[in-house]
């Protein structure tokens, strides 16, 4: 790691080599004259001239993609047009045995798959049980929101409103869980740490996994059931084309901020001394 410091005006540059996603990154960290303030940060290419962006702290990220995630989920079947292919697992579970709530078993499903991970690692890891951490509050919201999700009108046109809303805030909650530089939520996280282990490429994996959630959802509810529930229109058109809409808000992002978490502007802050 590399660093720099100059004084410009009442601002303070800290600029040294980062890192990031597999890329060497200079990252630009401005604080006022007393070294008492952050004012801004970024990331950029280390060959590249700074564009100084405003500063989003990725435990704010996290947080926010959590509450926005839970409540896109539950509105995406409230439309009816199907739940997420996440999602659709837990729900399978919930409606062949409905002793346990929707967010009780999204958080037994997230466990079954931090667990699968530490099996095929062959060993514990730290990060992986933050990330279930974040997966119970993230269950539990669900079934906060089931719980008053009813007193919204439900008519066609509203049902459309709320597909569009519930597929578009699900898209920006991955996008910010994708920077927010924090453990995240493990149906999220499965796919990115199994291909990884295995060394086939992320969109095979994520496409299978996806793939065989929707494949048990179907059998379960039509085997126990007697008709397949949670999987519609929606569903189909979410698995086709939300890595793509992701993608989209994610560049947005990258062009208006820099994501940062307390861990990173911390040793920003020791590289500056």
């Amino acid at each position: 790691m590399t660093r720099k410091g100059a004084q410009q005006g009442k601002r303070f540059c800290i600029d040294f080599l980062w890192k990031r996603d597999n890329n060497k990154k200079r990252f630009i960290l401005q604080k006022n004259e007393h070294n008492t303030q952050i004012l801004g940060a970024c990331f950029v290419d280390s060959n590249s001239s700074a564009k100084h962006l405003p500063l989003f702290r990725g435990e704010i990220a996290l947080v926010i993609a959590v509450i926005i995630n839970s409540f896109g989920v539950v509105l995406m079947l409230y439309s009816g047009a199907g739940i997420s292919a996440i999602s659709s697992v837990p729900y399978a579970f919930s409606e062949v045995l409905p002793f346990l709530t929707l967010g009780t078993w999204t958080y037994l499903f997230q466990a079954a798959l931090v667990f699968s991970l530490m099996m095929l690692r062959r060993r514990f890891v730290v990060s992986y049980l933050f990330s279930f951490v974040v997966g119970f509050f993230f269950g539990e919201l669900l079934d906060v929101h089931e719980m008053w999700i009813d007193v919204l009108p439900k008519n066609l046109p509203c049902q459309v409103l709320y597909f569009v809303v519930s597929y578009l805030l699900i898209c920006v909650g991955i996008a910010l869980s994708n920077r927010c530089g924090l453990p995240i939520i493990p149906t999220d996280l499965f796919p990115r740490e199994l291909s990884q282990i295995t060394g086939i490429g992320y969109p095979k994996i994520k496409i299978s996994f996806d793939a065989i959630c929707l494949v048990v959802t179907a059998g379960m509810t039509f085997f126990f059931l007697g008709h397949v529930m949670g999987l519609g229109i929606g569903t189909v058109l979410a698995a086709l084309t939300m890595g793509k809409t992701i993608g989209i808000i994610g560049t947005w992002m990258d062009d208006h901020f820099t994501f940062a978490t307390g861990l990173h502007l911390h040793k920003a802050g020791q590289a500056a001394h």
